[in-house]
């Protein structure tokens, strides 16, 4: 028996099951390769941008070549916050030094939004894609004993057969599950990196400009 006959062979239930994988693992494959070519291109723009800061003269030709290369606009919403304006609200009552690590925790919150989109789903379809697997495979196990104490004649071949298409949902599942994890530990990997270069050049950033306040 091939898939599309083990598919049409089920009830609604093995046939929603087998749906709602199938989704499940393209979900998390199409997840898979954006994130990796995101991640993949912004760990290379991350470090060319503070590269091409700290070799700038000033913020402010910094911010025009930064431009070119921030594809994913995670440094450069960084460096623009940090041209405050005198403001007569609450966010002007502080000083200088809380108000950039305000606008800069906020820059780098947007920044870290971006980076961790689509981990949500690879950490669920790495959780629940092997329960879910296995949900069909015990409803297959129900409907096969059922069939066979109906027919009254229990042997190995009526036994094996509908168990054995049934233990396929839990193989799916485990495809499923498996890629999805793995992913979610890799590209957190990255993540993580990316994240830490962000953080140190946020600190760099504020001790900069707070420095470069107090001189004027």
């Amino acid at each position: 028996m091939n898939l599309a006959q083990f598919f049409w062979h089920g009830d609604a239930l093995a046939r929603s099951v087998a749906l709602l994988l199938l989704a499940m693992s393209v979900g998390s494959w199409v997840v898979i390769l954006w994130k990796a070519w995101l991640l993949h291109r912004a760990s290379r723009d991350v470090d060319r941008c503070i590269a091409v800061f700290w070799q700038s003269t000033s913020v402010g030709e910094a911010t025009q070549k930064i431009k070119v290369f921030d594809r994913e606009a995670l440094v450069l919403p960084m460096v623009e916050a940090t041209k405050i304006e005198a403001s007569k609200t609450l966010a002007g009552a502080g000083g200088l030094e809380t108000q950039l690590t305000r606008v800069l925790r906020n820059a780098l919150h947007q920044a870290l939004t971006k980076l961790q989109h689509g981990q949500v789903l690879l950490a669920t379809v790495g959780a629940t894609a092997p329960f879910v697997g296995l949900l069909g495979t015990v409803w297959g196990i129900y409907h096969a004993l059922i069939g066979i104490a109906t027919a009254g004649q229990v042997s190995i071949d009526k036994i094996s057969g509908p168990v054995g298409e049934s233990l396929i949902m839990t193989a799916t599942g485990l495809a499923v599950a498996i890629p999805a994890v793995l992913a979610y530990n890799v590209l957190g990997r990255s993540v993580a990196r990316i994240e830490a270069e962000l953080e140190g050049f946020a600190r760099d950033l504020r001790e900069l400009v707070g420095n470069a306040s107090a001189q004027v």
